[in-house]
């Protein structure tokens, strides 16, 4: 069945038009003539039966109608822009869309990710940031790097690492004493991770404890954002050692108590089912896990 789907020149022309709220300076960005543009416009309409924009003596305005569908039509020539260029720059080569919690991914993973570039240059591997689970049908994702309990429908899991975070603060915080004991961990403000709202809550039941304002405290989405905020003296945060290497190092962030917070939960990279016997997947996944591996065991 013929899709209902108008002229590919048309769109462009409309998403140029829309975004200038002008034919005539849409037809000078495609090098078109504005006679062109606006016959293009105009088909369009009539395909759509719609008024895109409406007209007057001083301009074009895009309509009600014209406005919202700029917007779908916008986002969908960016996305075919992207594909093309994707598409172009590959050229026989193989790339691997990771989808991939944040901090994870910027303090641990990347610093690692030239071995495997060098290892494998035939492979390219995108990064984008997601925090939880997704279906893979819906995205363009081949895997993804998330933290949970692997229960994940329709994927095979590989676990990397737990997080075992521990108690940090800003050094000022530490000047007269080796450690904050957890008694006056209770009397601080408790920076709180949006995704691990029950993380300080665990902490002190591990230790015998019960803290009523264990759950109270600022709240971030990201361990970056709890360490910043750790920091500038906003708080103490539980946050893993791994991902806060380098402010540990430099002396920006300092272990307040060294007990540690274990759970059953880990680092697990998530393949589809579908995708399992891809070569790149193959090699990824063996490098990934031989890193983590390896990192674990200096632990």
């Amino acid at each position: 069945m013929r899709r209902k789907i108008p002229s590919t020149a048309a769109l462009v022309c409309f998403e140029a038009a829309a975004r200038h709220e002008s034919f005539t300076k849409a037809a000078q960005e495609l090098a078109l003539t504005q006679g062109a543009v606006c016959r293009q416009i105009a088909s369009l309409e009539s395909f759509l039966n719609v008024e895109l924009f409406r007209r007057s003596q001083r301009g074009v305005k895009l309509s009600e109608a014209g406005l919202s569908y700029s917007r779908q039509v916008a986002a969908q020539l960016d996305a075919v822009e992207r594909d093309t260029l994707s598409v172009m720059r590959q050229q026989g080569a193989s790339v691997i869309e990771l989808a991939v919690v944040p901090t994870f991914g910027t303090q641990w993973l990347l610093p690692r990710l030239k071995d495997f570039q060098q290892r494998h240059p035939q492979v390219t591997v995108n990064l984008t940031n997601r925090t939880r689970p997704f279906l893979f049908a819906d995205t363009p994702f081949d895997a993804a790097i998330y933290f949970g309990d692997a229960d994940w429908s329709g994927t095979q899991s590989h676990r990397l690492m737990g997080e075992n975070p521990v108690p940090v603060c800003c050094p000022h915080w530490l000047e007269k004493q080796d450690c904050i004991e957890p008694g006056e961990i209770a009397q601080l403000p408790l920076l709180q991770q949006t995704t691990r709202p029950y993380a300080w809550r665990q902490w002190f039941t591990s230790l015998g404890m019960t803290v009523e304002r264990d759950m109270t405290g600022p709240r971030y989405e990201l361990f970056s954002m709890l360490a910043q905020a750790a920091m500038h003296q906003m708080g103490i945060a539980l946050i893993p050692p791994f991902l806060i290497q380098r402010e540990l190092e430099d002396g920006r962030l300092v272990v307040a108590n060294r007990h540690v917070l274990t759970s059953d939960k880990a680092y697990h990279l998530m393949i589809p089912e579908r995708k399992i016997e891809s070569a790149s997947l193959r090699a990824f996944r063996d490098w990934l896990i031989g890193q983590a591996h390896a990192y674990t065991r200096l632990m």
